[in-house]
């Protein structure tokens, strides 16, 4: 639910109404977060034989990542945008994408430096909300949510093992798609800390 902060609605007496954080939409985020362990406990127990539960697994991830879409429209539609949700949105689709990204370099299918500069940008990141969300949590910006959707095509498509079904050239596309989320996710991680101390800089001059 990585979404703009919008007002307040309006409750039966005229004032602010208070959104709990218990709601659809936030229990969809944290059922992402659990889908993760065992979509990565599928994937490794496949070992890399491109079995049902390679597919299976696939399967799983591409379910659980597209959820994001879905709990976001949910809490837009219903006025049930919350700080955890938006908290607990990002960190959702990192430990869904972190899993998937470990795994592959430990069944040797991606360069571990890959996987270290991705997780490093996105820990990063995560640890930087954290220390900042006494000033308010930090919604994703619109560079971010593009660099989580370009991220998710290209391990969705390292995940399914099209290369039985269409041959060897697949790998192409997955490499052209991995070597897009890696410059997004750099870009976009450099920008927003660029945005951050720019924002900073901006408070302490209005002090």
């Amino acid at each position: 639910m990585s979404v703009p902060d919008s007002p307040p609605s309006a409750s039966a007496g005229g004032g602010p109404r208070r959104v709990s954080n218990w709601n659809l939409p936030n229990a969809i985020t944290v059922i992402r977060i659990l889908l993760a362990p065992l979509f990565v406990w599928m994937l490794l127990a496949d070992d890399g034989q491109d079995g049902w539960l390679r597919w299976a697994a696939a399967a799983l991830f591409i379910l659980a990542i597209a959820t994001d879409g879905v709990d976001g429209a949910l809490a837009r539609r219903n006025g049930l945008v919350t700080d955890l949700g938006k908290l607990l949105d990002p960190i959702a689709d990192k430990v869904l994408t972190g899993g998937a990204l470990i795994a592959l370099s430990i069944l040797g299918e991606l360069p571990w430096w890959v996987t270290i500069v991705i997780l490093v940008r996105e820990v990063g990141i995560t640890v930087y909300r954290f220390v900042v969300i006494r000033q308010g949590v930090i919604a994703a910006s619109r560079g971010g949510k593009i660099k989580t959707v370009v991220q998710s095509v290209a391990i969705s498509f390292a995940l399914v093992p099209l290369w039985t079904v269409l041959g060897d050239w697949i790998f192409w596309v997955n490499g052209v798609l991995m070597t897009l989320a890696v410059i997004l996710t750099v870009v976009t991680g450099a920008d927003y800390l660029w945005q951050a101390w720019k924002g900073r800089r901006a408070k302490r001059a209005a002090l």
